[in-house]
């Protein structure tokens, strides 16, 4: 028989208190009750001085319950007493227990605010410790049972009740793994309760998803209190699927679509599944290369009805009403709209609005966000006859949730779409045999943003990013003040200070004013750090948890300056020192200060930075800090420096215009010959061919063209490839150029096949 290790919930009180640990009558109470909680298998943890038991109240997410001495200082500061601590754990948890220590002439200094942010007052040297540890644990157990949503409580009963499985999963629970060796050792990997959770639509007391009845459903509504929508739906393979869904249920065959060009390929996919006509709308670009927002008049009427009747896909439908619009937000590098901004123009005369927000799922929950997400204010006050918004979240992307869980969001306005028939293109999508801990994630990362938990677990991450942007800031100052170089972060260089009334260096700002004022992060128009020109104020702002830290050698006219190196060389040092990133541009590293970041892990992303600047300036061989790139390819990298091999990157991007088509390519749409879903037919009826690069002019691309980074489509289905000297075929053409110069530094392009170092496009056939 195999020892369990499903070890039943065990509470844990802190008993914060001056007196804990003393041979005095507050001391020895204090120890009673710890004795009486340890006699009902209860973990006691216990502090004698304020600051350490701030510290445990508001790291410790495992404490049940807090018994706090109404008497006790913090620290050295007489204004921090007992109430500041109070005040600390209340700023994170609303619900935890919190008994107050106190004797009768000092309970009289308790006033209306505070007797509302307690449970219980207890007289500790009047009260018995059965009496008060009794009370404790009722409030313990309240709480604990509290702490979920309705479909991870009702999963969690049905596993508490160990029910023989007749039914699937076939692993019944993960006993079938038991009866192999290699899958013992996989069972023991994950451990129990994950198989026991990996459930059957057939167990009936949990709901279903297809059907959103019984706790599966009631997590549904749950979750869309939580995000302020009038509609929510769990998704089970990520957002690529909801997007899918949302395309599916809006349009027709032939239907005019308005597609954010800065978009996921899963709107490609659902343009093909449709058949929707788009009409792109072209973000903007910045000298880095860091795709920006749609300027507001690419959304007016008469100028994308235009749009429409000069494209030759969809000539003659300009006066039909487009079905649908998609706008990305915020975007990859973390630029966010004024959502009532954008509604503003479309809202109008478009009946349904879809914001992808797979990056943005945390945004409700901070006030620094307000205004800038789909779901914004109350639900209650959406205008019936205002367009119908969607959008869509990746729980797993920045939310604590597992991989492929993902959020629908709905509020209904004009042309809204009835649940029965929604749910009807959900289910086409949907499974009827769903991971069940996805489905919990889902929930629990609602849970996790609800109340006040959610602007704490927001504020942590906005905080270490500031932190993080203004000591590269710091460090960057003082390299030039010696004439060096250093890396900076993208954002403002200076920032209002209502305060004072002047403009301050954003290294040296409060952090309290970079974590709480929008302007601070607001792309004012004429500032020359953001690089997009004629931006309307207020219209869009950074993220300031989406970091990208700057390599030197881009000039702010965009062009390249005597010295620098690619940011592909930054993320090569790191990854050799067991560091990852989340995107690499060619002059810019995308860091995402996400829940899970702490100083531990910036810090040593910094110290990384730093040593990476001195063996640059020292040319430190190859051989000693990237060891296999050198094992792998020795007749390029034997010999060579870290600084001889940044400037080699630096004049192969020079020599071949690399930045420079890229621009092109994105600031332009190709003529379109066909429909994405007339080319995708195209394509499973096999009247395709592959295309080498060299003969790739003027031909009508099968599949779409997406260069990693940024991740955006340059071509789509049914484009053409455009003239052989044109920026979509020279933007190729330098990419397979230097794939063959810097071998283990490749792109990853999707939709070219790369044999022997050709590039090979699939083509539809003429």
């Amino acid at each position: 028989m195999r020892a369990s290790t499903d070890q039943p919930q065990r509470f844990r009180v802190l008993i914060a208190h001056r007196q804990v640990g003393t041979d005095t009558a507050s001391g020895r109470a204090c120890a009673a009750l710890a004795e009486e909680f340890a006699r009902r298998n209860v973990e006691t943890v216990t502090a004698a001085e304020g600051s350490d038991a701030q510290g445990i109240a508001t790291s410790d997410t495992g404490l049940h319950a807090m018994l706090v001495d109404w008497s006790m200082p913090v620290g050295d500061d007489a204004s921090g007493d007992a109430a500041a601590l109070v005040d600390a754990i209340r700023a994170r948890n609303e619900r935890v227990p919190i008994f107050l220590l106190t004797e009768p002439e000092k309970a009289k200094t308790l006033n209306a605010e505070k007797l509302r942010q307690i449970d219980e007052l207890v007289w500790l040297l009047e009260d018995t410790a059965p009496f008060m540890c009794g009370r404790v644990e009722s409030a313990m157990r309240i709480y604990a049972e509290g702490l979920f949503g309705p479909m991870v409580t009702a999963l969690s009963r049905f596993h508490r009740v160990h029910a023989y499985s007749w039914h699937t999963p076939g692993h019944t629970g993960g006993t079938a793994f038991l009866k192999h060796p290699a899958g013992r050792a996989f069972f023991d990997f994950y451990g129990e309760n994950v198989f026991r959770t990996d459930l059957s639509i057939s167990v009936g007391s949990l709901g279903s998803l297809l059907d959103h009845t019984g706790p599966i459903g009631e997590s549904e509504k749950y979750i869309s209190r939580i995000f302020g929508s009038h509609r929510s739906y769990t998704v089970t393979n990520g957002s690529s699927t909801s997007n899918r869904i949302i395309f599916m249920a809006c349009i027709g065959r032939d239907q005019v679509v308005l597609c954010d060009r800065n978009c996921h390929k899963s709107l490609e996919h659902g343009l093909i599944m449709s058949g929707g006509i788009p009409q792109y709308m072209i973000p903007s670009r910045n000298r880095y290369g860091l795709m920006g927002p749609i300027y507001p008049g690419r959304f007016d009427e008469k100028t994308v009805r235009k749009a429409i009747a000069d494209t030759p896909l969809s000539k003659g439908l300009e006066d039909q009403q487009p079905a649908f619009a998609v706008v990305t937000n915020s975007t990859y590098d973390g630029l966010c709209y004024k959502v009532d901004r954008v509604l503003s123009q479309l809202g109008p005369w478009v009946d349904r609005v879809h914001f992808d927000e797979a990056w943005f799922g945390y945004a409700r929950f901070n006030p620094l966000y307000a205004g800038r997400m789909a779901m914004r204010g109350d639900p209650s006050a959406h205008d019936p006859n205002g367009p119908t918004v969607f959008c869509t979240h990746s729980t797993h992307k920045l939310l604590a949730a597992f991989s492929q869980a993902s959020y629908i969001h709905v509020r209904d306005g004009r042309n809204a779409i009835p649940h029965p028939r929604f749910n009807e293109t959900f289910m086409l999508h949907g499974s009827t045999s769903p991971f069940y801990p996805i489905i919990a994630s889902n929930e629990m990362a609602a849970t996790m943003m609800d109340g006040a938990s959610g602007a704490a677990l927001t504020r942590e991450s906005i905080d270490e990013a500031i932190h993080f942007r203004q000591l590269v800031g710091r460090l960057r100052r003082q390299a030039e003040a010696k004439k060096d170089w250093f890396f900076r972060t993208w954002n403002a260089d200076t920032v209002h200070d209502p305060s004072s009334g002047k403009r301050v260096n954003f290294e040296d700002a409060s952090p309290e004013l970079l974590g709480t004022d929008q302007q601070c992060w607001v792309l004012h128009p004429g500032d020359a750090w953001h690089g997009f020109d004629d931006l309307e104020d207020d219209y869009c702002m950074l993220d300031p948890i989406k970091v990208t830290v700057l390599m030197p050698g881009v000039q702010d006219d965009g062009s390249l300056g005597p010295k620098g190196f690619p940011a592909s060389l930054l993320t090569a040092y790191l990854h050799a020192r067991g560091i990852e990133v989340e995107k690499t541009s060619d002059f810019g590293v995308l860091f995402l200060f996400s829940l899970g970041i702490t100083k531990a892990k910036w810090s040593t992303l910094l110290a990384a930075m730093l040593d990476f600047k001195h063996d640059y300036d020292q040319d430190t061989p190859l051989s000693r800090i990237m060891p296999h790139l050198v094992a792998d390819y020795p007749d390029t990298y034997t010999g060579l420096g870290l600084r001889g091999l940044g400037d080699r990157m630096f004049e192969e991007l020079r020599r071949t215009s690399q930045m420079q088509n890229l621009q092109k390519a994105f600031q332009s749409i190709p003529e379109a010959r066909m429909s994405p879903a007339d080319a995708y037919q195209a394509l499973i009826r096999n009247r395709i061919e592959r295309v080498p690069l060299s003969q790739l002019a003027d031909r009508t691309i099968a599949t779409s063209v997406v260069p990693y980074p940024p991740g955006i489509p340059m071509m789509m289905p049914g484009e053409t490839a455009g003239a052989a000297d044109g920026p979509y075929i020279g933007y190729l053409k330098a990419l397979k150029s230097w794939d063959k110069t810097f071998p283990g530094f490749g792109h990853d392009t999707h939709g070219v096949e790369v044999h022997d170092g050709e590039y090979y496009v699939q083509c539809v056939k003429d």
